[in-house]
């Protein structure tokens, strides 16, 4: 069996990351460790009414601690769904559980990305990791859910997103939330497959759905707000929830109208020595095709087309990370 080797990015994070303040409070979910699922901190909610089963999770990465208060949040209140089954689960607990709001991005992970290893043949093959293994434990109850909808935050302080993928019916369900403003169309990443992607949420040709909202900075206090009214959002759009408990939860920060933002290309770094030559935080719309945004060892990185918006540009800025994705807007 071949172990997963830990990487250097887990202790080069808080050099990069830590320059935001704190402004969340990470919540404790022990109380929820148990579940009903036979899954541990998996829970499901279930109406006795027909209906779509569907999941909101958290804490894919361990220190996006908005989607944690989310879901602490919708048990305090006393969460049913009107119809169907809802399961409130977090993910990488392990990582979360490391989680110290002095060293706030440290925490991302234990041993890798979990949010890179849903390809099947990851999920299938004999690597080993704990990511690898808290994402198998998961995958049975996964693979019974229809609508998923899976909450993060990001590095930079960038308007908050909706990630969609790259088919027409995850752009048609994002649209049906009508928030937040921007949904962000594209393919995922080269390092590794999304949960967002997995299985039949990948296929065309299966109703079965998925979102990825990123709520805003990591650790804002916005970031809180965008996660729980998302959370609303999706279970309006599946008529899940009913509108005094809508009300309740959320602050209702829809806007007037959503945009839509088309992925067409992402620049991978291939070097040891990856610059930016802008402090850029995402969404920045870059007006020339060859404008110059940094350097990959020896290769300028360029824009490739006119209007060209830059989409989450990391501060990870090492080999095999996606640096950047870019896309323009769409009607």
């Amino acid at each position: 069996m071949k172990l997963v080797e830990k990487t250097s990015e887990k202790q080069r994070l808080d050099s990069l990351e830590n320059i935001y303040p704190v402004e969340l409070s990470a919540p404790d979910i022990t109380a929820y460790a148990a579940g009903n699922t036979g899954v541990p901190y998996y829970t499901t909610l279930d109406s006795g009414i027909a209906g779509p089963h569907a999941a909101i999770l958290a804490l894919t990465h361990g220190n996006e601690i908005c989607g944690a208060i989310t879901l602490d949040t919708m048990f305090r209140c006393g969460l049913t769904p009107t119809r169907g089954k809802l399961t409130l689960g977090f993910n990488n607990v392990a990582a979360y559980a490391q989680f110290d709001a002095r060293y706030p991005a440290a925490s991302r992970f234990v041993d890798e990305d979990m949010n890179r290893v849903w390809a099947t043949e990851r999920l299938d093959g004999d690597d080993q990791s704990i990511e690898l293994a808290r994402a198998r434990e998961i995958r049975p109850l996964i693979d019974t859910v229809d609508f998923l909808l899976d909450l993060h935050s990001m590095q930079s302080a960038s308007p908050p997103l909706m990630l969609a993928g790259p088919l027409a019916k995850g752009h048609e369900f994002a649209s049906l939330l009508k928030y937040p403003e921007t949904i962000m169309c594209d393919a995922g990443h080269a390092a590794g497959k999304r949960l967002r992607d997995y299985g039949d949420f990948g296929d065309a040709n299966s109703p079965r759905n998925a979102l990825l909202v990123e709520a805003g900075q990591h650790w804002a206090a916005s970031s809180g707000i965008v996660s729980t009214d998302s959370a609303v959002c999706f279970l309006q759009a599946l008529d899940m929830i009913d509108d005094a408990t809508a009300k309740s939860l959320s602050q209702d920060t829809r806007p007037a109208a959503q945009r839509t933002i088309e992925v067409i290309d992402r620049v991978t770094i291939n070097s040891d020595h990856f610059q930016f030559h802008q402090p850029y935080t995402g969404l920045e719309v870059i007006p020339k095709a060859g404008t110059e945004l940094g350097i990959d060892g020896d290769t300028p990185v360029v824009t490739p087309f006119d209007d060209c918006v830059l989409i989450m540009p990391t501060r990870r800025t090492w080999k095999g990370q996606t640096a950047v994705r870019l896309g323009r807007y769409v009607k």
